[in-house]
């Protein structure tokens, strides 16, 4: 998988010694940037902008998040109990499969509670009408598979055969959204609007008899709206005609454009060795720091990787065998105690570490590149190891 982003924007500047290694820095003045654009697009649209957690969820940005957008959406539990402490506004969760517990407190936490097909709704209809009844005040929707494609890599496509997420628009009927307000779907991963309008259009003609009884469509996420050459001007456009031709509140979730290229995950290297060609084990594991590497799979961008020179394998500390980064040309000749950085690694790495053969967690640190300012938001240590073991 090609990954578009890699723009080192400010961190070309900043000083790699200035942090500890392994740790994530993210800057916030990319963010704020990243979310302007965000809120330029939803005010002349006309629609609601929620960011989704599953991709960047470092809550002390949560009240910078509610300066631009609506609020959140969330994938269970514990991210709408996050959207809801420190973001403000809006929550939306959409979780492939909800258990009875947790979604009691679901709809205590959410304004919109998607489900993945309508038999989910039928069996929880009962705790949905106890939770009205109470006093909690929400909307159900229902996410639905346009089985139509447009992933490029078919483990990320929602719509892939045999996908398990979304009720298949083809199986689609009048009781399907008896007490549904709102229909959600979601067919695209890191991609411009062509994709999106093409979904549109093969969705459009089979909910359009169901349109009346709605209040809302919601058009999921994978929109890197922030990257440079993304279609904005049309997005807009295209906004705008669906509100005004439905009369029904649209709204976007975009994850990855809100982090877009505001983050870097500085390593060092630990040793090297020959094997065929220079092999560097560096504090930086793909496994645990940077799992896409792996599953994707896709080469991060490195900043100031130069064009020219022999190629240094880089690898983690682990004992997995393929914990393996990619092959680059450093900055530098390899060598122990040099430092080197990801791009781009504030979206969906920072959600995925882990701590497989104890490996450390990075440190999380915000900067401001337009101020300089830089302060640690968390580190981990033993305890954190320790602590989500038995």
């Amino acid at each position: 998988m090609e990954t578009r982003a890699g723009d080192p924007g400010a961190f070309a500047h900043f000083d790699l010694n200035r942090v500890p290694s392994p740790s994530f820095v993210v800057d916030e003045a990319a963010v704020r940037r990243n979310l302007s654009i965000l809120k330029d697009v939803r005010d002349r649209s006309g629609i609601r902008m929620l960011a989704a957690l599953k991709a960047f969820s470092m809550w002390s940005l949560g009240g910078v998040v509610a300066e631009y957008l609506d609020g959140v959406c969330a994938s269970g539990i514990f991210e709408a109990q996050l959207g809801r402490d420190y973001y403000g506004g809006e929550v939306a969760t959409y979780c492939a499969g909800y258990k009875a517990d947790d979604l009691r407190a679901i709809l205590g936490l959410s304004d919109h509670v998607i489900f993945n097909s309508p038999a989910q709704i039928a069996r929880f209809r009962p705790i949905i009408e106890e939770a009205r009844r109470s006093g909690k005040q929400f909307d159900i929707g229902l996410r639905i598979n346009p089985e139509h494609r447009e992933g490029e890599v078919e483990k990320y496509d929602p719509c892939q055969l045999h996908s398990r997420l979304g009720h298949p628009i083809s199986q689609l009927n009048a009781a399907d959204l008896e007490g549904v307000s709102g229909l959600h779907f979601h067919t695209l991963c890191e991609q411009d609007f062509l994709p999106l309008e093409r979904t549109w259009a093969a969705v459009e003609p089979v909910i359009r008899p169901y349109l009346g009884q709605l209040n809302w469509l919601n058009f999921g996420g994978g929109h890197h709206i922030t990257r440079a050459d993304y279609q904005r001007e049309a997005l807009i456009a295209f906004l705008t005609r669906i509100r005004q031709e439905t009369g029904l509140a649209l709204y976007l979730e975009p994850g990855e454009a809100v982090a877009l290229d505001a983050g870097i995950l500085v390593g060092e290297i630990l040793d090297v060795m020959d094997n065929g060609m220079p092999v560097a084990i560096t504090d930086i594991s793909a496994t645990c720091h940077m799992p896409d590497v792996i599953e994707a799979p896709y080469r991060p961008a490195m900043l100031v990787e130069r064009t020219e020179g022999a190629l240094v394998r880089l690898g983690g500390p682990s004992c997995l065998a393929g914990d393996i980064i990619g092959d680059y040309r450093l900055p530098d000749s390899a060598h122990a105690g040099q430092r080197i950085a990801f791009l781009d690694q504030a979206h969906y790495s920072m959600v995925k570490t882990n701590t497989f053969n104890g490996v450390p967690l990075p440190s999380i640190y915000l900067w401001n590149s337009e101020t300089d300012a830089l302060r640690q938001i968390r580190g981990f240590g033993y305890d954190d190891f320790r602590n989500r073991l038995s």
